[in-house]
């Protein structure tokens, strides 16, 4: 054997005996097992302990405690009740992972062991039940972990990792919050923003991936309609504003039925009609509030703007003066944009989830008609891409079982969705951990 030989020898032989390296995939999935405990756990302590938006005092301060434990420098108060924790680890790219803080004024009935019975006074002074009945909580669970995991293979990536908790969602106000307080500037800028929402359609252990629009404009509008009230006996001698308003809603119906190309999605919801204090008496006025919903901003003008068209030629046509035309109101402080899936984030992502659960466990779900203010991080002026995609979180066999019996299935704001920790929790770290080792790859 010459020189040469030996060497190679010498070098091969201890290769051909050594154990194979863990894959990244493999690494993963043994630090999520063996965290799941602690997760489950918090996810339980999170669920027993809902907060109203606005309220979230003692959320933001567990998911402060944290992202310190994980590393992260973390800033609290932002924007009112929010956290933001930074994690700089070398030059690179900057990934914002978001989630939400708060939960809803529901009466639990799901019959889990860890359900809320939590009851406060809200900001408005009402005595109200609370419950976690959109899963934020599954949402700050799965953010903890990847706060966790990304902590701990910090030589698998490099960049900025910014993880926020974000108030009053359900009220779509606590995005604008965070970022009028500065979130984009004091802070630094994202090149991605993503974040998860759980479904209860789509079975636990799965995710899926939509381009372009998933949620939709919403604006509040109330009209008041005005008329001239008397004695019900005696119609004649005034204008009834009820007659009035039923003509009105009948109208709006057409906007989008006869009025937008049938490729624009849009609702028009008259969901409450409030007038008059007796049977035979006429009133002076009725009220009614409207939700609209639309994707596109040019639809959005148009359902206001023809809304404002139909009331007044309503009126003119029962005859009221101009002094007595509806009044149209639109709530801003209500309002939300929809958002938009940036189709190249997305179809990285998704390429990603495939990569990492496989093809089976990755669907497309069907855009809808809900709100969201996870949009207000796209409409800055940087434009910054951002994905949402959704997270299974009910037992296949569940939503099996219910497809075969046409029972409907607990929806998110039901007090009877119970979201299955086991494998969502699991899925869902997996999924963020796969997206932002990508986004800030080594």
């Amino acid at each position: 054997m010459n020189k040469f030989s030996a060497l190679l020898l010498t070098l091969l032989v201890p290769a051909l005996h050594a154990a194979p390296a863990a894959s990244l995939h493999e690494v993963v999935a043994g630090k999520i097992d063996a965290d799941y405990a602690s997760l489950n756990a918090l996810y339980q302590d999170l669920h027993r302990h809902p907060e109203l938006s606005l309220m979230e005092v003692q959320t933001a301060s567990r998911i402060a405690a944290e992202l310190r434990a994980a590393g992260f420098e973390v800033t609290e108060h932002f924007g009112g009740t929010g956290v933001v924790g930074v994690l700089k680890n070398g030059p690179g790219p900057t990934l914002m992972i978001r989630t939400e803080l708060d939960a809803l004024p529901v009466a639990e009935e799901t019959g889990l062991p860890y359900a809320s019975k939590v009851r406060v006074t809200d900001l408005s002074g009402h005595d109200v039940p609370v419950m976690h009945a959109c899963g934020h909580d599954l949402h700050m669970t799965v953010f903890t972990g990847t706060a966790r995991m990304l902590s701990g293979l910090r030589d698998q990536w490099h960049g900025t990792l910014i993880m926020i908790g974000q108030p009053a969602e359900e009220r779509v106000i606590g995005a604008r919050a965070m970022l009028s307080a500065g979130l984009f500037t004091k802070f630094p800028r994202p090149d991605f923003v993503i974040a998860l929402h759980d479904e209860s359609e789509i079975p636990a252990g799965s995710v899926a991936t939509i381009e372009g629009f998933s949620h939709a404009n919403v604006d509040t509008v109330t009209i008041t309609v005005h008329g001239i009230g008397g004695h019900g006996a005696m119609p004649y001698k005034g204008r009834d504003p009820i007659v009035l308003a039923a003509r009105i809603i009948l109208s709006l119906q057409t906007i989008v039925s006869r009025e937008l190309r049938a490729t624009d999605p849009a609702v028009i919801t008259v969901g409450s009609i409030h007038g008059g204090t007796k049977p035979n008496i006429i009133p002076n006025e009725v009220k009614l509030e409207l939700t609209l919903r639309s994707y596109s901003d040019d639809v959005r003008a148009h359902l206001v703007s023809s809304i404002r068209r139909i009331c007044r030629g309503e009126a003119i046509a029962t005859g009221l003066p101009d002094e007595l035309m509806p009044e149209i109101s639109v709530n801003a402080a209500e309002g939300a944009t929809s958002v938009y899936n940036d189709p190249a984030l997305t179809r990285r992502l998704r390429a990603d989830f495939v990569a990492w659960l496989g093809e089976a466990r990755v669907q497309t779900f069907q855009p809808s008609m809900v709100s969201e203010d996870f949009s207000e991080y796209s409409r800055t002026v940087d434009h910054i891409p951002v994905c949402m995609f959704r997270l299974g979180a009910l037992a296949p066999e569940t939503i099996a079982a219910a497809e075969r019996n046409g029972t409907p299935l607990p929806s998110l704001h039901s007090a009877k969705f119970a979201p299955v920790p086991e494998p969502a929790i699991k899925t869902g770290v997996t999924a963020m951990t796969a997206a932002a080792l990508d986004l800030l790859h080594k």
